[in-house]
């Protein structure tokens, strides 16, 4: 695959940008201040039973509690969450979705340390037994990466492991190496369980770029650039001890212009905080996100290439179908998604649009569903989401528009302020009301709206000044008693 991997660093912010031809398909983002938590391991403390709702919570030494619900319980079976955990019980965790919005981190008592080419269970009653990644689904080289692994694995192994997908291309010295530093990295969980207090965080899990290098960069990957020397030779050093083959393929970037400039990241990231997206043919998507889910709305906009008005309704939802695929990694969107196509009359452009979605999200790293096309016509579809999306990593709702995306017109504020001031006079006997407000809404009371605020004067009997505040917001207003 035609892939490169871009690291841009500063002290205060990691950026990872994954280009595949020519394209950013995916962008990663950790800052030093506020970095997530995805992974680690706590020794924790149950705080409170919540019965009624089969979960817990659990003090692992945040601002807020953790949440932890009977299924993430090992060994639960089908036994109530209030036989298995009880207030004041200490409890090892690990973290399994970061913190989102007002939502504490989500835990489970599944432990699972993750290496290069596998993921190592250890409190799995099954010692021993080893598992493939579904995404190897020929059975020959599934039976065939058992059998290697088999063969290195210590007689007394406690709990299990799982071969990922990148162990197709491992020798068994990187088997062998991933094994010992999994078995290191779990000895050195348990001996921080009997000397640690509790709340306390007992393993972290690597950083943005480790995780990089473990989890995305594969021998087919053409280049890893970086523009920090000090941690590209962190990075060589890492690699040379987990992943050696890629060694040669981290790179310093020494050129004048930003890594990111020069393959136009920062213009990508940039459109997808917007809500619409264009589309090369003409058309575009608009894309709105809310907390519970997402939409998408598919338009031909100005696209007339097709000879007649189906194809071009088709070759759109193709279209589209390719561009949500990349979106949805872009801006890391997660949860439930719904999908308005254009309207389709032919069945057959409708498995094929449902085919062209499956395809390019196959792609996607992220455990994704898609369902059939209901009868309102909209595909509902589900994306993996373990940490915040794009727009809410680097932005915050609007201080004028709370979020909405929209204000109220200056006419609409002029009409709100003049029902207020007549509510004033019935409550109070000033001299004189003073209008402060923004320069558009002062504007219409001087122009279109001059009648109606001489006509209420007259009303109320005292005068009415107006005063223009070039700091105030459309929405923002205040009516002095004089």
């Amino acid at each position: 695959m035609n892939e490169e991997i871009l690291i841009n660093f500063t002290p205060q912010e990691t950026r990872v940008a994954l280009v595949q031809h020519g394209e950013v398909q995916e962008l990663l983002i950790e800052r030093a201040q506020n970095r997530g938590i995805l992974g680690n391991v706590y020794l924790g403390k149950v705080v409170r039973v919540l019965p009624g709702m089969q979960s817990a919570f659990v003090d692992i030494g945040l601002e807020k509690s953790a949440f932890i619900h009977v299924a993430d319980i090992y060994n639960a079976a089908d036994a109530p969450i209030e036989k298995l955990v009880f207030d004041g019980q200490t409890i090892l965790v690990q973290v399994l979705k970061d913190p989102l919005g007002t939502k504490g981190a989500r835990l489970t008592t599944h432990i699972s340390i993750a290496g290069r080419n596998l993921v190592y269970l250890p409190l799995e009653e099954k010692n021993g037994q080893i598992g493939v990644s579904q995404r190897i689904t020929d059975e020959s080289a599934r039976d065939h990466l058992k059998q290697r692994l088999g063969q290195i694995l210590p007689e007394d192994l406690k709990g299990c492991l799982i071969v990922r997908t990148s162990a197709e291309e491992a020798t068994d010295r990187d088997l062998e190496q991933d094994l010992n530093y999994l078995l290191l990295t779990w000895s050195t969980i348990h001996q921080h369980t009997l000397t640690k207090p509790t709340p306390s965080k007992i393993y972290e899990e690597l950083n943005l770029i480790e995780r990089v290098m473990r989890d995305i960069a594969e021998e087919s990957t053409l280049a890893i650039r970086i523009d920090s020397a000090e941690n590209c030779t962190k990075l060589q050093r890492f690699a040379a001890t987990y992943m050696p083959k890629l060694v040669d393929k981290i790179q310093l970037y020494r050129g004048e212009r930003p890594l990111f400039d020069l393959f136009d990241v920062e213009n990508e990231i940039n459109l997808a905080l917007n809500r619409r997206v264009n589309l090369k043919s003409g058309g575009y998507l608009m894309i709105d996100q809310t907390e519970s889910m997402t939409t998408i709305d598919v338009n031909t906009g100005s696209y007339i290439g097709a000879k007649t008005f189906v194809d071009t309704i088709y070759k759109t939802n193709l279209e589209a179908a390719k561009a949500i695929a990349r979106q949805l990694r872009l801006r890391n969107l997660g949860g439930i998604i719904i999908v308005d196509f254009i309207d389709m009359s032919i069945s057959e452009h409708q498995t094929a649009v449902l085919g062209e979605l499956s395809k390019s999200l196959a792609l996607d790293r992220m455990k994704t569903t898609v369902n059939q096309f209901s009868n309102l016509g909209l595909v509902e579809m589900t994306r993996k989401r373990t940490r915040e999306s794009l727009a809410h990593q680097l932005c915050e709702p609007c201080p004028v528009c709370d979020g909405k995306g929209e204000v109220k017109t200056a006419q609409t504020i002029c009409y709100e302020i003049l029902r207020e001031i007549v509510r004033e006079h019935r409550q109070f006997n000033p001299k004189e009301f003073r209008i402060v407000a923004s320069p558009d809404v002062i504007d219409l009371f001087l122009e279109e709206q001059s009648q109606y605020l001489a006509e209420l004067g007259e009303f109320i009997g005292k005068p009415i000044r107006l005063r223009s505040e070039g700091g105030f917001a459309q929405e923002h207003y205040d009516i002095v008693l004089l």
